[in-house]
C-alpha cells in the first residue's frame, strides 16, 4: 500500500462517520426531536461505535491480512449507510418521544454499527503501513492526523452544504455508492472480487430501500421534516418534525384553533389598542401576522424566523399574502432581534420551538434583555411556553422574566398550577399596568376555562425557581416531557 492509498482510505472512512453522525440528526428528528438529549445520544452512540470498531479493527489486523480486511470493511460500511434510512423509517414510530432511552436504541440501531464498521479501516492501514518499528509514531501521528482532517471535512461539508442542499436519503446514497466504490475497487485490486461482486449485490438492495422508503416530510428543510394536513375545507395543519405547530384557517384568518393561541388573541384584544408594531419570535405557519392584519388594521409584522423554507411554505399552503409580513429576518433571533431599533415594537409574540423545546439561547434573561429593548417602554410580550408537572422550566423562564418585566403574570387551565396537568402556558409580560381582570371576562366570554396566576401567587410559584442565563440553561434537563 502507498502512503497516497493509506492516506486517502483514513481520510475517507473518517469523513464518512462524521456525515452519518450529523445526517442521524436529521434523520432521527421526527421520531425523537432536536433537542440535546437527542443530540447527545447520537454522538454518544457514534463514539462508542468508534471505540469499539478501533479497538476491533486493531485486534483483527493482528490476527489477518489487513489487506484482506479494507475493502471488506469498506463496501460493508457503505452498506450500513444505505440501510440507515429505511431502519429509522421502519423504526422511528416504534421509538416516537422525546426520552433519551428512545433516542439512544433508535442511534444505536442505525448508526452504532456503521460507525464501527468504519472505524476499524484506520487501525487496518496502519498496520499494513507500519514497515519499520522506529517510525511507528511517524506513521501513527501522521494518519491520525489525516483521519482527523477528514473528520473535519465531513462535518464541514456535510453541516454547510449537504444538508442546506439536498434531502438526507440522496446524501446516505451517495455516501454508500461512495463507500462501496473504494471497497470495491480495493477487493478487485487484492484479487477478492468476487466478494465485492456479493457485497455490492447487497448495496444495489440497500440502495433501492433507500430511495423508495417514504417518510413523513413534505418539505424537507435544513432544519425540519415539514408537512401541512388538510384537516377541514380550509383549515391546514403545520407539523414540524412531526410535532404540531400552527393551525391556519385560509377562509378565515381570525380563527384561533389552538387554545393558547386563543389566550394570545384575549390578551392582545384587551391588553393594546389600535394598530400594533408587531414582532414575532418564530414564525412557524405565520398564523399571528395573518391574524394582527385582520383584527387591527393598519399594523406592522416583523418576522425572525430560522428555517427559510417556512415563509414559502405558509405562502404556498397556508394563505400568507403579500404585505402580511412586512418585514422578515431569516436567520438565528438570537442575531436577528438586535436588528430591531430600540424602542419601535409595542407587541412581541414569543413562540419559537424546536420539537416542543424553546432553543435555550431564546429563553436566558440576556436574550430577553434585547427583546425588551426593542420595545417601546409600554410595549407587551406575550410567550406560548410549554412545559408538564413539575414545570420545573416554564417557573424557571417565568422567573427570568419577572428578573425583566414590572409586571408579569402566567395563563393556563387551573390543573396547570397545581402540578396535576401540564401543557400549554401563555406568560404576559410588560412595564405597563397589565389589566388581568380583562382578560379574564374575555376568557369566560368565549367559554374559556383558564386562570391567572398572578402577584404574591405567582412568587410563590417560581420562589425555587432559577433565572436563566447565558451561563446557566439547561432547558433540556428542566422540561417535562
Amino acid at each position: 500500500m502507498t502512503d497516497r492509498s493509506a492516506r486517502f482510505l483514513v481520510f475517507a472512512s473518517s469523513a464518512a462517520i462524521l456525515v452519518l453522525e450529523i445526517m442521524a440528526g436529521r434523520l432521527m428528528a421526527p421520531f425523537t426531536g432536536v433537542t440535546l438529549e437527542s443530540f447527545t445520544a447520537i454522538i454518544g452512540t457514534v463514539l462508542a461505535g468508534i471505540s469499539l470498531g478501533s479497538w476491533g479493527g486493531g485486534r483483527l489486523a493482528d490476527s489477518y491480512d489487513p489487506k484482506r480486511l479494507i475493502g471488506t470493511a469498506l463496501m460493508t460500511g457503505g452498506l450500513l449507510a444505505l440501510v440507515s434510512a429505511p431502519l429509522i423509517q421502519w423504526l422511528g414510530p416504534l421509538l416516537r418521544g422525546g426520552t433519551p432511552l428512545n433516542a439512544v436504541v433508535l442511534a444505536g440501531v442505525a448508526f452504532f454499527t456503521p460507525a464501527l464498521v468504519l472505524s476499524a479501516v484506520t487501525p487496518m492501514v496502519i498496520k499494513l503501513r507500519l514497515a519499520d518499528l522506529g517510525e511507528t509514531g511517524t506513521v501513527v501521528g501522521r494518519l491520525s492526523a489525516y483521519g482527523t482532517a477528514g473528520a473535519i471535512a465531513g462535518t464541514f461539508i456535510t453541516g454547510f452544504l449537504l444538508v442546506a442542499t439536498l434531502p438526507s436519503r440522496w446524501v446516505l446514497l451517495g455516501l454508500g455508492l461512495f463507500l462501496a466504490s473504494v471497497g470495491f475497487w480495493w477487493l478487485v485490486t487484492s484479487h477478492r472480487a468476487r466478494i465485492g461482486l456479493g457485497l455490492l449485490a447487497l448495496g444495489v438492495v440497500g440502495g433501492f430501500a433507500t430511495l423508495t422508503v417514504t417518510g413523513p416530510c413534505e418539505v424537507e428543510s435544513a432544519y425540519s421534516c415539514i408537512q401541512v394536513v388538510d384537516v377541514s375545507e380550509s383549515g391546514r395543519l403545520l407539523l414540524m418534525d412531526n410535532v404540531r405547530h400552527s393551525f391556519v384557517d385560509v377562509a378565515d384568518p381570525t380563527h384561533l384553533e389552538f387554545r393558547y393561541a386563543r389566550v394570545f388573541g384575549d390578551v392582545i384584544e384587551t391588553q393594546t389598542r389600535g394598530p400594533q408594531r408587531a414582532l414575532y419570535v418564530g414564525g412557524g405557519g405565520f398564523t399571528f401576522p395573518q391574524w394582527l392584519k385582520a383584527v387591527r388594521p393598519g399594523s406592522t409584522n416583523t418576522v425572525l424566523e430560522l428555517d427559510a423554507a417556512l415563509p414559502e411554505v405558509a405562502a404556498t399552503r397556508l394563505g400568507l399574502e403579500p404585505g402580511e409580513v412586512d418585514r422578515l429576518e431569516v436567520g438565528d433571533a438570537r442575531l436577528s432581534v438586535r436588528k430591531i431599533g430600540a424602542g419601535s415594537i409595542d407587541l412581541v409574540v414569543a413562540d419559537a420551538f424546536g420539537g416542543l423545546v424553546t432553543p435555550w439561547h431564546l429563553t436566558t434573561s440576556e436574550f430577553n434583555a434585547d427583546v425588551k429593548q426593542a420595545m417601546t417602554p409600554d410595549g407587551l410580550l406575550v410567550m406560548n411556553l410549554i412545559d408538564l408537572p413539575p414545570v420545573k422550566f416554564g417557573r424557571a423562564e417565568v422567573a427570568t422574566l419577572q428578573s425583566l418585566f414590572a409586571n408579569v403574570l402566567v395563563v393556563a387551565p387551573p390543573g396547570y398550577f397545581s402540578d396535576q396537568q401540564g401543557g400549554n402556558y401563555v406568560v404576559v409580560a410588560s412595564d405597563a399596568l397589565v389589566e388581568p381582570d380583562l382578560i379574564t371576562a374575555a376568557i369566560r366570554a368565549r367559554g374559556g376555562s383558564e386562570v391567572i396566576l398572578r402577584g404574591p401567587e405567582l412568587d410563590v410559584w417560581t420562589s425555587e425557581a432559577r433565572v436563566l442565563s447565558d451561563d446557566f440553561a439547561p432547558v433540556d434537563q428542566l422540561i417535562s416531557r
